[in-house]
């Protein structure tokens, strides 16, 4: 049998790549049929370009945020690339970052329906209660995401509370013949490294890799 290939591009000036790496690897530990390929932001075209069943990007536009102007990794071309990509039937998991600084009008943002747009400067207690039936709530001293969602063209399957509001935490679709799926936690090594990431993301993976 053909291995089902999953792309990733993890890790940003504000996370660390081997905690969302290795959070990947605990999700499809026992999966002998995927085959995880972490690349670095200069050869993500390349290997976009070759068709993985799947891709996760845990990576925010901006490298260097502490700058008074930010210089960006995804270019409008790379975005309409990765459109195109999932328009013609491949599968993106927007993950925490991967939701973070991209330019809101772009065709990147549009295909995800969502994007980021704060967090509390504090980490809190966060509640995610999914929304299937028969799933337990789960809760993680973890970076409250807030993020714009347009609820109404997605499917909300996760959602959040702390001390400091709620939001909507989880979402996916259809993109022409492909899929899109957003997740929001999490971001310290802890959290990422916990039962319940693990188990959300595996499903994620699953459903992505149609499997």
């Amino acid at each position: 049998m053909t291995k089902k290939t999953v792309l990733a591009l993890v890790g940003d000036y504000y996370h660390k790549a081997e905690w969302a790496e290795r959070a990947l690897r605990n999700a499809l530990e026992g999966m002998k049929d995927v085959e995880l390929r972490c690349v670095d932001a200069a050869a993500f075209e390349a290997e976009l370009r070759a068709r993985p069943d799947l891709v996760v990007l845990f990576k925010e536009d901006r490298i260097d945020p502490q700058s008074e102007t930010p210089r960006r990794w995804m270019s409008e071309e790379l975005q309409r690339r990765a459109s195109d990509y999932v328009e013609a039937g491949g599968s993106w998991l927007a993950w925490h970052s991967g939701l973070a600084g991209y330019d809101p009008g772009g065709p990147y943002v549009r295909m995800l329906r969502g994007h980021f747009l704060t967090h509390p400067a504090l980490h809190q207690t966060v509640r995610y209660v999914p929304l299937a039936p028969g799933e337990s709530p789960y809760e993680l001293l973890d970076e409250h995401y807030f993020v714009s969602c347009d609820e109404a063209n997605t499917n909300v399957f996760l959602r959040s509370s702390s001390v400091d509001g709620e939001s909507i935490a989880g979402w996916s679709h259809a993109f022409g013949r492909g899929h899109v799926a957003c997740y929001t936690p999490a971001h310290t090594e802890a959290a990422l490294a916990s039962e319940e990431v693990a188990g959300a993301l595996r499903g994620l993976l699953m459903r992505g890799l149609r499997l």
